[in-house]
């Protein structure tokens, strides 16, 4: 057979993630998903390695899906957060003692005597080794966490996150509104005066600075806020329809207890003791809570233009993140002292290899979730 028989060979595209756009855009629920997976991973070990690792997939992952909104520069602010608690919980073991006993001693502080009845604290005396690297792993989980949050905060649109609640959970909107535009307004509002004060020759750091920005950040970043809720307020968002009374009563008491439920086992799931009752109890409020809130739905009057979609690209971001979350807690019930190295006596921590490939998995959503436009092409409407 010739070419001229069988037509001309088209090249085979290579199998890439698509541009963004309005239609293809990934829900913001799938974000958080995916973040809420990584920091479940971080509550569960202290090993600088792993940690580490986490945040600089999280890095990665902001760094290849960010777009040029506003709210997507709050990722640096967390790292600065994440940082500046690493330092305070430093200093509070310097300053204030460590329960963990060490046989390296670093330097000593001059000790405040106190009296009996406040036996077991101490304020200055000698600082170790141990009890330093002890406050610096603690630290870093902390600040794991905050960047791993802040991840979330620069991937997702608060807008649409806001606009993908359950129906049961409008007549709360307005105060969600406000707590979840208020960090991106705030980032917003620190870049804009800091260019203000850099064209007017004025300095930008420093502690001066600071204290002179901090007070308009807060205000503008909180009036902000304030006006988008009384406005979606003034448009009837969060109106709700007259149901019976025993509907109403059933609603709240599934919604209430199931969230209640999901708090629990959440927290036996991070707890190194609760995993045996955590996953029934989270699965048991999960249950409750959709019931409620499937049933609440019922109550809104209020129709949803455009509404997100869940696509297959959206289940892998957030399958990712879950599936290191698994992988991560399961370690730690197989191999708990490669998760949580030892301080005492002095060891460096070794990088488990089976746990390292797992947190990799929360790479995938640099490679599925769809590309966002170049910070020098003109944004389309439909992405926004």
């Amino acid at each position: 057979m010739t070419a001229a028989t069988t037509g001309p060979v088209r090249p085979r595209r290579p199998l890439r993630a698509p541009g963004a756009t309005r239609s293809n855009a990934l829900p913001a629920g799938a974000w958080w998903l995916w973040a809420l997976g990584l920091a479940t991973a971080a509550s569960r070990t202290t090993n600088p390695l792993l940690l580490g690792l986490l945040v600089g997939v999280a890095g990665y992952v902001v760094a290849a899906r960010r777009t040029d909104a506003p709210w997507a520069r709050s990722y640096g602010a967390f790292i600065k957060i994440g940082l500046f608690v690493v330092g305070v919980r430093l200093v509070f073991s310097v300053f204030l003692g460590s329960p963990i006993p060490g046989t390296h001693p670093v330097f000593t502080l001059p000790e405040v005597p106190l009296p009996d009845w406040a036996k077991g604290v101490r304020i200055g005396g000698r600082v170790t080794a141990e009890q330093l690297l002890f406050a610096l792993y603690d630290g870093a989980k902390l600040a794991t966490l905050l960047i791993c949050l802040g991840a979330a905060n620069s991937l997702a649109n608060p807008a649409r996150l806001l606009k993908s609640l359950p129906g049961a959970l409008y007549e709360a909107g307005v105060a969600v509104v406000v707590a979840m535009t208020f960090a991106p307004n705030m980032v917003a509002d620190v870049v804009r005066l800091r260019t203000a004060r850099r064209l007017r020759g004025r300095p930008t750091g420093g502690i001066k600075a600071v204290l002179q920005i901090g007070l308009p950040v807060l205000e503008g970043a909180l009036e902000r806020s304030v006006a988008v809720a009384a406005s979606m307020d003034a448009r009837g968002y969060g109106r709700s329809a007259q149901v019976p009374p025993a509907v109403r009563h059933t609603t709240n008491v599934l919604t209430l207890g199931g969230l209640l439920g999901v708090c629990a086992g959440t927290y036996g799931l991070l707890a190194a003791q609760g995993a045996v009752y955590g996953l029934p109890l989270l699965i048991a409020g999960l249950v409750a809570a959709m019931a409620g809130l499937r049933l609440g739905g019922a109550r809104s009057v209020r129709t949803r233009y455009r509404p997100d979609r869940w696509g297959a690209r959206a289940w892998l971001v957030a399958g990712s993140g879950v599936a290191v979350a698994v992988a991560m807690i399961w370690a730690g019930g197989v191999d708990a002292d490669a998760l949580h190295p030892g301080v005492v006596p002095l060891a460096a921590p070794v990088l488990p290899l089976w746990p390292a490939a797992a947190a990799l998995i929360g790479l995938l959503p640099a490679v599925v979730a769809p590309v966002p436009p170049s910070p020098g092409a003109p944004r389309s409407k439909e992405i926004q």
